[in-house]
C-alpha cells in the first residue's frame, strides 16, 4: 500500500528541487509504477503546474517536456517522421491507451527501468536530457548516474539531424513487459545498437568492427547480430532465461539491420 504524508504542487522548479532533496520525498511523474509499491512517502511532488507537458519544435531539434505523456509521443506526427515510425512502435505496446495517457516520458527515463522501451529508443536517437540542477547531458551519461541522484529531469532533446532508426521488441503477450528491446540507429554512416530489457537497463553497442559500414546484407546483418549478442550481458527472470534472451537478441538485431536497408 502506498501512503502519502503531503501532496504539493510546486510553483517553480527551484521549489520542486528543494523539496526533492529530502530522501523520503518523491517526484510523482505519472505515478503509475509508484502507486503499485508498498511504501510511505513524506511529500509527493507534482510537477503539473510547471509547463513541462509540451513538445516544442525548433529548426534543429525537438524539445520534449518531462511531463509529456507517452500517448502524446505515440501520436506526434513530427516525431513519427523523424524516427520513421520507430517512436510509435516503441510506445504502442506499453500496457494500454489509458495507461499511456497517464505515463510520462520523464518518469519513464528518470526511473531507468530495465523494461523501459523509452530508454532503449531515446538512447538510439542520441537524445540529451536536461536536469534542473546538473544541466544538459547526453542521455547515456544520465543513464549511468547512480539511482540515488536527486535532481529533476525537465526536458529531453532530440536532434533533427538526418538519421535512420528501427525499433523492435519481443513480448510474451502484446501488452506485457518486453522480454527484450532493440533499437538500431545510423547517423552519418555510424551505427549503434541499443539492447534493453536484458532484464537490466538498456546499453549501447557501437559497430566497433565495422561490420555494417560496407553495406548491410544478410551476412553482415547476421555477423553484427552475433557480435552484439556476444557482448550484451543477459539475465533471466520469470519472463525469459538469459539464453533465450541471447537468442532473441540475434534475431531482433538482424531483423532491425535488414529493416534499416528499407529506410535508406
Amino acid at each position: 500500500m502506498l501512503t502519502i504524508g503531503q501532496y504539493v504542487r510546486p510553483e517553480s522548479l527551484d521549489e520542486a528541487y528543494t523539496l526533492c532533496q529530502k530522501k523520503n520525498n518523491v517526484v510523482l511523474g505519472g505515478m503509475l509504477w509508484l502507486k503499485m509499491q508498498h511504501r510511505s512517502i513524506g511529500t509527493a511532488i507534482d510537477l503539473c503546474d510547471l509547463g513541462l507537458d509540451q513538445i516544442e519544435e525548433t529548426e534543429n531539434e525537438y524539445r520534449i517536456g518531462a511531463m509529456v505523456s507517452l500517448r502524446a509521443l505515440e501520436q506526434h506526427a513530427g516525431l513519427a517522421a523523424l524516427t520513421q515510425d520507430a517512436m510509435e512502435e516503441a510506445v504502442k505496446h506499453i500496457v494500454g491507451v489509458q495507461f499511456r495517457n497517464c505515463a510520462t516520458v520523464g518518469g519513464s527515463l528518470f526511473g531507468r527501468f530495465g523494461f523501459s522501451d523509452m530508454l532503449t529508443l531515446f538512447l538510439a536517437l542520441d537524445a540529451r536530457v536536461t536536469l534542473h540542477h546538473a544541466g544538459e547531458m547526453p542521455l547515456a551519461d544520465f543513464a549511468a548516474l547512480p539511482r540515488t541522484t536527486r535532481d529533476i529531469l525537465t526536458q529531453i532533446t532530440v536532434s533533427k539531424a538526418p538519421r535512420r532508426v528501427v525499433y523492435l521488441s519481443q513480448r510474451n503477450i502484446s501488452t506485457d513487459f518486453p522480454v527484450l528491446t532493440c533499437a538500431l540507429g545510423e547517423r552519418d554512416g555510424a551505427y549503434i545498437c541499443v539492447i534493453g530489457a536484458r532484464p537490466m537497463p538498456a546499453v549501447v553497442f557501437a559497430d566497433e568492427k565495422g561490420l555494417l559500414t560496407q553495406g548491410i546484407t544478410e551476412d553482415s546483418a547476421r555477423a553484427f547480430a552475433e557480435d552484439v549478442a556476444a557482448r550484451a550481458a543477459m539475465g533471466g527472470n520469470m519472463r525469459a532465461s538469459a539464453d533465450y534472451r541471447r537468442d532473441i537478441c540475434k534475431v531482433l538485431v538482424r531483423r532491425a539491420a535488414m529493416a534499416l536497408t528499407k529506410e535508406g
